[in-house]
């Protein structure tokens, strides 16, 4: 397993699509955090709550989950647009194995990765509008929960990826399904709507990130229902890699 993850580690160092994605991600966090500290600084209407700032620090998530996104699909998708699957499968018949190691080494970078973009992104809104009343726990909370968000939206790309092997058709897929339904569901009448509104993928992966609840779900078992949503798809795209061609 170890010479597995040593290889993966190679690919996804070594191609030029991994250091854009993940430097967007990084400037994506940082600007919006600075964007709208200066702008919430600039309005002059008193003294900020520190509830308040620690989310419009981390606002950029909304957009940074789509650049993890796109390098989890690129990830497998791009091997398999260049007929480079072939050869990872020449190398390691195992298939399951072969993703294991995709999965343990994208998670990895896409956990240090999150986590120093959430970082600089409350470090330079905190920074900006020095909000009152705040508690290192809740900046290490909000800091924390970003960080899982951004990195599980990552490996939804990646088991879109694994699903689909299509790069246009796993990107189309992960936009729909994490930022254009989840608002559609929104629309939903009645109580039932309501229900599935809560329960859809970034509607309850998202609370994680600013600590919130809905009217169904908590913080933390809004991530777990978030995570589900992620297991199923990527456990689907492995059974799906193991009966097809390459």
């Amino acid at each position: 397993m170890t010479d597995i993850l040593r290889s993966e580690w190679t690919k996804i160092r070594s191609v030029r699509s991994t250091m854009w994605t993940l430097g967007v991600t990084f400037l994506l966090m940082a600007g919006f955090g600075t964007l709208l500290g200066v702008a919430a600084t600039a309005s002059g209407s008193g003294p900020i709550p520190a509830e308040e700032a620690l989310s419009m620090s981390l606002a950029g998530a909304l957009f940074a989950t789509l650049a993890l996104a796109t390098l989890g699909v690129l990830v497998i998708s791009s091997e398999y647009r260049t007929g480079g699957i072939r050869t990872s499968l020449m190398a390691v018949p195992q298939r399951y194995k072969l993703l294991t190691g995709k999965l343990v080494v994208f998670t990895a970078t896409a956990l240090v990765v999150s986590a120093l973009s959430s970082a600089a992104a409350l470090a330079i809104g905190v920074a900006i509008m020095q909000p009152t009343g705040l508690e290192i726990g809740d900046a290490v909370r909000a800091g924390l929960g970003s960080t899982l968000y951004l990195t599980a939206c990552g490996l939804f790309g990646l088991g879109l990826g694994t699903l689909v092997r299509h790069t246009p058709g796993a990107l189309l897929s992960a936009v729909a399904l994490m930022l254009v339904l989840p608002q559609l569901t929104n629309m939903l009448p009645g109580a039932w709507g309501q229900t599935v509104s809560d329960y859809f993928t970034t509607n309850a992966g998202s609370l994680v990130v600013f600590g919130q609840s809905s009217e169904s779900l908590g913080t933390w078992s809004g991530f777990g229902v978030y995570l589900v949503w992620i297991t199923v798809t990527v456990l689907a795209g492995a059974v799906l890699m193991r009966r097809r061609d390459a």
